[in-house]
């Protein structure tokens, strides 16, 4: 189970680091995933999480800088990754966001995920 999870994380991580956010999240994510973003209460469903990520492609972000990866762990069904995402946004803002990222996997795909910022 570990080979696949660390196959799948590695290309999860290759997808966002070029910025390809949908097609990660509908590559991984499990029909029935819960994302949640710090205390926030979690997003369920896949159709949902690729609807809102898109909604803020489209409205919110204006250009991506980048999304480095720079330690991950796995254990049983888990994985841990740590992780610097820098946006522009269409308010000429930029986003940088540090986080720690918790996985929980089922049949190959991300089941719970929990975002903690910095």
């Amino acid at each position: 189970m570990e080979n696949t999870i660390e196959k799948n994380l590695k290309h999860v991580h290759e997808l966002l680091s070029k910025g390809a956010f949908i097609e990660a999240m509908d590559t991984y994510l499990h029909d029935d995933v819960e994302l949640k973003e710090a205390n926030d209460a979690p997003k369920k469903g896949k159709a949902f999480n690729l609807k809102f990520e898109q909604d803020f492609i489209d409205n919110q972000l204006s250009e991506f800088i980048r999304y480095d990866v720079n330690n991950y762990a796995i254990n049983g069904n888990h994985s841990f990754y740590d992780a610097v995402m820098e946006l522009k946004l269409k308010d000429g803002s930029t986003m940088l966001s540090e986080q720690t990222v918790v996985t929980e996997w089922k049949d190959g795909k991300i089941y719970r995920e929990r975002y903690y910022h910095a």
